[in-house]
């Protein structure tokens, strides 16, 4: 599929006021509506936009013009360029430390112990990532031995504008993902549907159990009479 022009608007504007080609040879040729180019031609559209000669700018020649006039079935065709800018590379990008503007350097120190506090999980490569520092200084941080460890307090590294939500979203899912699994015998808390379960109703004691249970209070109510009235005797005695 041909490609279009470079500014197709102007460039049908100035084949709409210098020639004599169809608007369906100018819409074809521009990737234009031919409707579009008639209304180019009656002043109703592109009324601000100056005209751009293609054959100034190397996208048409002049034989190619004159071609089409003759032959109004003859459809444009986009010359050549004769400078060809260079492709994109599509590979993957090289990977290196962030770069960190020189106004955010002095604050990475307080992001980097705002990501040691509230994000343990993450490793000194993933913090180096994120802010772009070093092993050394992350260390220093981290064991208090930094040369401004007393003046530090922790900011929030995207509130700073040294990484974005997105990249700290995905190296702390990242670090839970590498994070070990508790141990079987480790203590947990219990699940909402076991704490919040309605008690289970007692079943009734067989009539055997309640002969027995019934016997034995008699024997202690027993014992206890006997109790008091031994001690009753030791009285009188006295």
């Amino acid at each position: 599929m041909q490609e279009a022009p470079l500014m197709p608007k102007a460039t049908a504007v100035w084949l709409v006021e210098n020639t004599a080609l169809s608007f369906d040879q100018v819409a074809e040729f521009c990737k234009l509506h031919p409707l579009e180019v008639k209304a180019i031609a009656d002043g109703d559209a592109a009324q601000g936009i100056k005209g751009l000669d293609p054959i100034q700018t190397g996208q048409l020649t002049r034989e190619e013009i004159d071609k089409g006039v003759a032959e109004p079935d003859h459809k444009l065709q986009l010359s050549n360029p004769k400078v060809r800018l260079p492709e994109a590379k599509t590979g993957t990008k090289k990977k290196g430390p962030r770069y960190t503007p020189v106004s955010r350097r002095q604050d990475r120190p307080n992001a980097i112990l705002w990501l040691i506090r509230n994000h343990p999980e993450l490793k000194d490569a993933q913090i180096m990532r994120l802010v772009g520092t070093t092993k050394s200084t992350i260390a220093g941080i981290r064991d208090r031995t930094h040369w401004n460890a007393a003046s530090l307090s922790p900011l929030d590294p995207v509130t700073l504008g040294l990484c974005s939500q997105i990249d700290l979203d995905f190296e702390v899912q990242r670090a839970s993902k590498e994070k070990p699994a508790p141990a079987e015998n480790s203590v947990t808390l219990l699940p909402a549907s076991v704490t919040t379960a309605p008690p289970e109703p007692a079943e009734p004691e067989s009539p055997a159990a309640a002969k027995a249970k019934e016997d034995l209070n008699v024997d202690a109510v027993f014992a206890k009479l006997k109790q008091i009235g031994g001690k009753a005797d030791d009285k009188d005695g006295e």
